[in-house]
C-alpha cells in the first residue's frame, strides 16, 4: 500500500513538516520526483533543518528512505545535506538508499540552466538555477548519467562526452564562467555517493509492498507547478501530481491507496508566472511578514495572496485527493477579513475552471468574504478549541472543494497539527 503527500498550490506549502508527522506510521518513505530546488523545512530536536533532497522520513529509526529514478539528483546537494543530517547524530548510511535509475545533475546543467534565463531576459522563467531543467531535458533526450553509471569503470569517459556536448552549447551562448571549481567538488561528491546502497529502485519498493509494508510517497513544489498541468510554461520540469508517483518510483496506479494533499490556509507562489489573488498591498505584505515567506531554498520573497478554490478543486481533480492537509493557519489569526476565490471572471465571463494559458489572459478572482477569528490557535490540541469564525472558514472550503480538511496545522512545531475527526 502507497500513500502520497504532495502540495497542491505552487509549492511551499509545508509539506516537509506533514511528512515528518505521517513518517513514523510508514515503513518506507520515497522521494518521486524534483530535485534540490525542494526545500522541506523541519524542525528537530527544536531546531530547524531544511532538506532538498533527502526524503523528510530521516530522522525516524527503522523507517527506510529512498531517492527514486523521478528525482534528478545533485551530488553536491547531496553530500552537504548528508553532513546536515550527522550533526543531529543520524547515521545516513544506515536507511537512505538511492535508485539506480536516478539522473545526475552535472556542473554542466548549472551553467546550462544560468545561460538559459540570461538568453530569455525579461521573459525569463524564474529558474532556481540548480540545473534541474536540463537534467531532465538530457534524460527525455537520452542523454543524461544516471547514479548507477557511477558504479561503471566507463562513468568518466561518459562524463567527458557528455561534458563536451554541452560545451558547444555554452560556448555557442558566450558563457565565459571557469566551472573547474564546481567540477572539482562534483567528483569530490561523487566519491561520498559511492559509499551509499545503490539499489534498483523498482523492485526495492516493490518487494517491500509484496511483504505487506507500507510506503508514503513524498512530492515536491506543487500540482500548480506540474510540466503537464500547472501554470505553464511557469512550471517546473517534472510531474509533481499523483500520477507522477507510478513513474518516479515504478509502482502501479493500484497500490496507491490515500492521497494527502497539503494546501496553505492562503496562497503564496516564488518567481514569476500567473497568480489571480495575489495581494500586491500592505495585506499582502502582512501575510509575508507573518508567514515567514522566503523560500527555505532560495530566500526570496514569496508572492501572497487569498486562497484560491478554484485552483485547489482543480489539484484535487486531477490527484484524486482523498484528505487535505490545512498548513499555516495560525498565520490568519490577526486579520479582520478573510477572502476565499470560488471563481475567476475572464472578459466578463465566470468560470470554476482553471484556463489553458493563464498568462496570456486577465483575471479578476471572484471573492467570498469571511470575519477573521481574531484568536491565538497555536495552543490549540482539537478541532473543539478552535473558533467557530476559523470552523467556518474551514467548513466552507471543505464543502466548495468536495473533499474534507482532515488536518490543521497551527504553528511549525511537530505537535502543532490538529486532527478534524
Amino acid at each position: 500500500m502507497v500513500d502520497v503527500i504532495l502540495g497542491l498550490q505552487w509549492g511551499d506549502e509545508g509539506k516537509g513538516k506533514i511528512v515528518d508527522f505521517f513518517a513514523p506510521r510508514y515503513d518506507l518513505i520515497a522521494r518521486f520526483q524534483g530535485g534540490p530546488n525542494a526545500g522541506h523545512t523541519l524542525y528537530v530536536k527544536d531546531k530547524k533543518i531544511v532538506l532538498h533532497q533527502i526524503p523528510s522520513g530521516i530522522f525516524h529509526e527503522g523507517t527506510v528512505n529512498l531517492i527514486g529514478n523521478g528525482v534528478v539528483l545533485d551530488p553536491i546537494t547531496l553530500k552537504k545535506e548528508c553532513e546536515s543530517v550527522a550533526a543531529f547524530g543520524v547515521d545516513f548510511r544506515k536507511n537512505l538508499y538511492i535508485a539506480q535509475r536516478t539522473h545526475l545533475i552535472l556542473p554542466t546543467h548549472r551553467a546550462l540552466d544560468k545561460a538559459s534565463e540570461m538568453l530569455k531576459g525579461e521573459g525569463k522563467i524564474g529558474s532556481t538555477l540548480k540545473g534541474i531543467a536540463p537534467a531532465y531535458m538530457d534524460k527525455t533526450g537520452r542523454n543524461g548519467l544516471r547514479v548507477g553509471d557511477l558504479l561503471d569503470k566507463t562513468f568518466t569517459t561518459q562524463y567527458i562526452k557528455l561534458r563536451l556536448k554541452h560545451q558547444k552549447l555554452l560556448d555557442s551562448v558566450n558563457f565565459q564562467e571557469d566551472l573547474s571549481e564546481w567540477e572539482e567538488e562534483f567528483f569530490e561528491a561523487l566519491d561520498f555517493m559511492r559509499q551509499f546502497k545503490i539499489i534498483n529502485g523498482e523492485y526495492f519498493i516493490n518487494d517491500k509492498l509484496s511483504k505487506g509494508k507500507t510506503v508514503l510517497a513524498e512530492g515536491a513544489q506543487g500540482s500548480m507547478l506540474d510540466v503537464d498541468f500547472g501554470t505553464f510554461p511557469y512550471v517546473t520540469s517534472s510531474n509533481t501530481i499523483s500520477a507522477g508517483v507510478c513513474t518516479g518510483l515504478g509502482v502501479a496506479p493500484q497500490q496507491i491507496r490515500d492521497v494527502i494533499g497539503v494546501s496553505k490556509a492562503y496562497c503564496t507562489r516564488v518567481g514569476r508566472g500567473p497568480f489571480p489573488t495575489e495581494l500586491d498591498d500592505a495585506v499582502g505584505e502582512d501575510l509575508r511578514k507573518k508567514g515567514n515567506e522566503f523560500g527555505s531554498t532560495t530566500g526570496r520573497p514569496r508572492r501572497c495572496g487569498w486562497i484560491d478554490g478554484v485552483a485547489l478543486k482543480f489539484a484535487c481533480m486531477i490527484n484524486g485527493v482523498t484528505k487535505i492537509v490545512m498548513t499555516k493557519a495560525d498565520v490568519l489569526d490577526t486579520f479582520e477579513e478573510l477572502k476565499v476565490c470560488t471563481a475567476y471572471s475572464i472578459n466578463g465571463q465566470t468560470t470554476e475552471e482553471i484556463p489553458f494559458q493563464m498568462d496570456r489572459m486577465s483575471i479578476e478572482p471572484v471573492l467570498q468574504t469571511f470575519k477573521g477569528w481574531n484568536t491565538d490557535i497555536t495552543a490549540a490540541k482539537k478541532f473543539a478549541d478552535l473558533p467557530e469564525k476559523m470552523k467556518e472558514y474551514i467548513q466552507f472550503v471543505n464543502k466548495y472543494l468536495g473533499v474534507k480538511i482532515s488536518y490543521i496545522s497551527n504553528g511549525p512545531g511537530r505537535d502543532q497539527l490538529i486532527e478534524n475527526g
